[in-house]
């Protein structure tokens, strides 16, 4: 339960690692929005 133990947070801080204890933040939903609004403006044409 330290720095050396994969499974907590601390571990996976030091690891660099994500998973259901350190989630990453959502990036992905930023880009489908982005390429909904593209479809957009070429729909209105």
């Amino acid at each position: 339960m330290g720095k050396g133990d994969g499974r907590s947070r601390r571990g996976k801080i030091y690891k660099g690692s994500f998973g259901k204890t350190r989630l990453k933040k959502p990036a992905a939903k930023k880009t489908a929005s982005a390429k909904s609004a593209k479809t957009a403006k070429t729909a209105k044409r």
